[in-house]
């Protein structure tokens, strides 16, 4: 308790800098980030089953008594470069909606992302820990200037910025003579968002006054997060966790855009994995993540055929219009993710990691390209390295470094003559992280 007491007041004005420092679209995996923690991060995101850090509970809360007393504070830099592509001219046919050919870039390709974390032992048995981090988020940032002067809609600047926050408290306690353990994490959650350029999209929103160009609004939800972690045969470990759906209050400011009047929760995720330990240096680590978009409607329902019914409406309100209790959304379908990890032991204080990832597809189909210009989270993989060097017997530095090999999604302009138009979507992505750790 000592030193609980001790740390408190370096700990909470860390967690209240990370609160309010700004926090960044980090679009990997949809808009997941690829991993939680500079060590997972650069084991491919892989660690559900390996206790490595403070920032263990955003994996496995049940990680958090393995690990120990300590404190991490750790930075991100993460650059996604975001492109599309529009061939063919508009047809100019009636009723027709075609896009300015070309290939543009988004600007804002850099972003900073803070994250701190404290573990606490109650006990031998028992810890209890505070992890502040972001979640993810999509931005992207078009400017009309650079797309024929009117815009990627034709309605100015477009583009969406999407950014969350998670506070996460946790408790964790071993069980089985301390070869296992459980943990279970409240979560409160945070997000902010902005659209601009949407107005194109007005005539098909039950309530365009709150539709685009609004600035920024925020949400405030909660959830929560269970795991367990156990040794199944010498060498091997095994575990899993659950993160709910964060029930989020509605983007107000944007009731005429998302589904269900500015509804906008975060999906629930579900991670299994293993680790072996393949000598007295080298451990491998092999996790399987879900990630559940298709139950939120703001971002799994599709453009059509809501579009289409709307368009046609004969009441000033319709359930299939943008801000409708089942309105247009992003088309996102559901993600597997395969995590692999590789960390070996130096000696002298050095420890390795490499690790990837790859997903079964990217969340955006073929027929989702045209409202996901404003989202365009295609990565698929991940190729990740980093080290820690321990300072002394307390302290460390761990690096991380991510690339994300670009990946692109094409398909036709749904709004336009049939073959007039295709639209193709691409991205890449790098990070590097650093942070650092203190034991007490």
């Amino acid at each position: 308790m000592i030193n609980i007491i001790k740390h408190m007041p370096a700990l909470t004005g860390a967690v209240i800098a990370a609160s309010l420092a700004p926090i960044a679209a980090h679009a990997t995996n949809g808009y997941f980030a690829h991993g939680y923690g500079i060590k997972s991060k650069a084991l491919g995101g892989a660690g559900v089953a390996m206790p490595l850090d403070a920032m263990d509970a955003a994996v496995n809360p049940a990680n958090m008594v393995m690990v120990g007393q300590e404190w991490d504070l750790g930075l991100t830099w993460f650059s996604p470069q975001r492109e599309y592509t529009v061939s063919g001219a508009p047809s100019g046919f009636p009723g027709t909606f075609g896009l300015v050919p070309g290939n543009f870039e988004s600007e804002s390709n850099h972003f900073f992302i803070p994250s701190v974390a404290a573990n606490w032992m109650l006990s031998e048995d028992a810890s209890l820990g505070l992890t502040v981090y972001g979640n993810g988020g999509m931005n992207t940032d078009w400017r009309a200037s650079k797309v024929g002067g009117v815009g990627t809609y034709g309605a100015g600047d477009a583009g969406v910025d999407l950014a969350q926050l998670f506070i996460n408290g946790s408790y964790a306690r071993k069980f089985a003579g301390g070869k296992a353990s459980w943990g279970l994490s409240a979560v409160l959650a945070y997000q902010r968002f902005e659209a601009e350029g949407v107005a194109s999209f007005s005539g098909v929103s039950n309530d365009s006054a709150n539709l685009t160009n609004k600035g920024h609004d925020d949400a405030f939800g909660y959830g929560f997060k269970l795991g367990v972690l156990g040794e199944v045969a010498p060498g091997f470990r095994l575990g899993a966790s659950y993160q709910s759906k964060m029930w989020m209050d509605e983007f107000d400011d944007y009731a005429g855009l998302f589904a269900e009047s500015g509804g906008f929760d975060i999906p629930q995720t579900a991670t299994a994995g293993l680790a072996w330990e393949a000598s007295e240096q080298a451990t491998v680590l092999l996790d399987v993540q879900w990630i559940d978009y298709s139950d939120v409607k703001s971002i799994a329902n599709p453009m059509f055929p809501q579009f289409g019914i709307c368009a046609t409406r004969t009441t000033l309100t319709n359930p299939n219009c943008l801000g409708g209790s089942n309105g247009i959304g992003f088309g996102w379908r559901d993600m597997t993710v395969y995590k692999l990890g590789l960390q070996w032991d130096g000696g002298n204080g050095w420890v390795w990691r490499v690790g990837g990832s790859v997903a079964n597809h990217q969340p955006i189909e073929s027929s989702e390209v045209m409202f996901n210009l404003l989202a365009p989270g295609v990565i698929e993989e991940h190729i990740t390295a980093g080290f820690t060097k321990m300072l002394n017997d307390d302290s460390g530095i761990d690096v991380s470094i991510m690339y994300a090999p670009s990946n692109s999604v094409s398909g036709p302009n749904p709004l336009e003559a049939p073959g007039a138009q295709t639209i193709e979507l691409e991205m890449k992505q790098y990070e590097v992280a650093i942070q650092y750790t203190k034991r007490f």
